[in-house]
């Protein structure tokens, strides 16, 4: 149950939409099912169509008698007296009866302190239902004894009362809001892009781009231009004594008002992390993100990986996440700031990567970072610069100039970032963050579909290179002994051969497959995966990457040598202009 509290200075105009026929036709039978005194009060909806406009001035009089007073008092205009909260189910919730939403919207205007229970002086309402899943519920702000109403914070209020309802009438129980979110459009901006043939709102989409744009600069002048570059028009808010920069606005290319004027969104308002103080707070903490070094584009998601599983130094215990446990609660090593720190530079990862990662991931990836765009939101202030070498790989993958064609490497950096999900998510849920948690877990169901089209053609290829049949029988003779309860549902996993393909590398490499498996077993249990050969075949890889990050550490430590910088391009091979207008990755989805 959704309540949007907004106010405005128009009583006879709120009235006309409420009781006529909607913007669209939409609206059916319009009526008042509650109100601040029913017996003689005049009802537009239920009378001859004869009367309809007397009766809404009527309706409309009444209603401001109040303010009528007021202002002749003090002799001057009472500001924005209107108070409008439609009330909406939640998709796929029951009907409710006209009495149910007078109970609604009576709670309401209580808790709210609009009309407070017994008191008679409150303001004078009403509800109007002309349609199946919602009311409205308007009110004069102006009470009965001249006062104003003391309903400050009602929007949260009225949140929490419909969480109360929710529960009561036994309705979808949706998550707290904590004003980190956000704005939602208008149902006048839903309107105008569906006469424009848009899919999403001007807001939305200017949200979705920059988002995306941010994640992939690496400065204040870059996201700018890169917006512009994008078509979008850019407008500077500039300090009248010092001349800089303290805000911005965008509209969408084509978006315009009846002027023929681009409509104009404030950054902050898009979103909170979009304001032009969060957005500089994250461009300072982040490292230079020029390569220091001529790597391959293998090389830039493998440096990717390595800093993603630095996180079990953040994360204690993430490779033991399991969602099945419920709402338990992940600790972690870092605070709080740290952690949403960490939060923020995983979301731009997953952003450059879907413009670098193989073509038939991306979609899922652009999905899966324009959901956790909004966990990245919370009350938690990130300490950003705390997290500068995440964000730095981040950035490194736009300049790869394979466009992520090496599969093998993306699929391991996938397999660890799905681990990293369920982690942030399980943190998000240990400390109260509804909002956040659903989002991540939203994202989740897109990173495992994107992991796994890059998974599938790398199993295929590593089953095509299965060592011979007595090298393999060797092998699951190993498994018995490693694994002696899964052993039976790792030999009949189909990702069996790509398994034994890997042990028979990391025996060549030197490693016993006895220890391999054993090992890779210990990180967690196995009883809930759907495919434990897969599970297993990522944790033996990650383990082998592991031994190499270990093994350069040592090598570095014993010569002190640091890597000289040979420095290439600085432009992205992935540019952002093609921004488009707990379990293991193989576990039960």
């Amino acid at each position: 149950m959704v309540p949007d509290v907004s106010t405005g200075s128009r009583t006879r105009g709120l009235l006309s939409y409420l009781f006529g026929p909607g913007r669209r036709d939409e609206h059916t039978d319009p009526h008042i099912v509650a109100a601040f005194a029913m017996p003689g009060l005049p009802d537009p909806g239920r009378s001859p169509l004869d009367q309809h406009h007397q009766l809404l001035d009527q309706l409309a009089d009444y209603l401001d008698q109040p303010v009528r007073a007021r202002e002749a008092r003090l002799g001057q205009k009472v500001p924005q007296h209107v108070w409008h909260c439609p009330v909406r189910t939640a998709p796929g919730d029951r009907y409710l009866t006209d009495a149910e939403w007078a109970e609604v919207a009576r709670r309401i205007v209580n808790a709210t302190g609009i009309a407070p229970d017994q008191d008679d002086k409150g303001c004078r309402w009403i509800a109007v239902r002309h349609a199946d899943d919602h009311i409205h519920i308007m009110a004069i702000t102006v009470r009965e004894d001249g006062r104003r109403p003391r309903n400050k914070r009602d929007g949260q209020r009225a949140q929490a009362e419909c969480r109360k309802i929710e529960k009561e009438l036994g309705l979808r129980q949706l998550n707290s809001g904590d004003h980190t979110a956000a704005p939602m459009p208008t149902s006048a901006e839903q309107a105008k892009a569906q006469r424009a043939g848009h899919q999403q709102t001007a807001k939305e989409w200017l949200q979705e781009q920059a988002q995306a744009v941010a994640a992939t600069s690496r400065n204040e002048q870059e996201y700018f231009s890169t917006l512009t570059a994008l078509g979008i028009h850019l407008r500077y808010r500039i300090g009248p004594d010092s001349g800089d920069v303290l805000g911005y606005s965008l509209a969408r290319p084509g978006d315009v008002n009846a002027q023929g004027e681009p409509v104009y969104f404030g950054g902050s308002k898009l979103a909170p992390d979009l304001s032009i103080n969060r957005l500089r707070e994250r461009f300072t903490a982040q490292q230079p993100t020029t390569p220091t070094r001529a790597v391959g584009e293998p090389d830039r998601w493998r440096q990717a990986d390595t800093a993603l599983r630095e996180l079990r130094f953040v994360f204690p215990g993430w490779h033991d996440t399991d969602e099945k446990a419920g709402g338990g609660e992940l600790e972690a090593f870092a605070s709080d700031a740290v952690v949403q720190a960490h939060a923020a530079a995983f979301g731009e990862l997953l952003h450059t990567a879907a413009l670098t990662a193989p073509a038939h991931a991306r979609a899922e990836l652009r999905a899966a970072a324009t959901s956790f765009d909004r966990a990245n939101r919370s009350r938690v202030r990130a300490e950003h610069q705390q997290a500068a070498a995440l964000r730095t790989a981040a950035k490194e993958l736009l300049y790869t100039a394979g466009s992520g064609q090496d599969g093998d490497a993306a699929a391991a950096l996938l397999s660890t970032a799905v681990f990293v999900l369920i982690a942030i998510a399980r943190w998000h849920q240990g400390r109260g963050h509804q909002q956040q948690a659903a989002a991540a877990q939203q994202a989740l169901v897109h990173l495992r579909t994107a992991y796994r089209h890059t998974a599938e053609p790398v199993v295929a290829d590593l089953t095509r290179r299965t060592p011979t049949p007595k090298t393999t029988d060797r092998l699951a003779a190993h498994v018995q002994t490693a694994v002696p309860d899964h052993a039976q549902r790792i030999l009949a996993d189909p990702s069996w051969p790509a398994l034994a393909t890997a042990l028979a590398q990391a025996e060549s490499s030197g490693q016993p497959p006895h220890r391999a498996l054993a090992e890779a077993a210990r990180q967690r249990e196995l009883t809930t995966a759907d495919r434990p050969a897969e599970v297993l075949l990522w944790r033996l890889r990650h383990a082998t990457a592991d031994r190499i990050d270990q093994r350069a550490h040592i090598a570095r430590a014993r010569t002190g040598s640091r890597t000289t910088t040979a420095p290439t391009s600085t432009t992205p091979a992935a540019a952002p202009t093609g921004i488009q207008p707990a379990q293991d990755p193989a576990r039960r989805r």
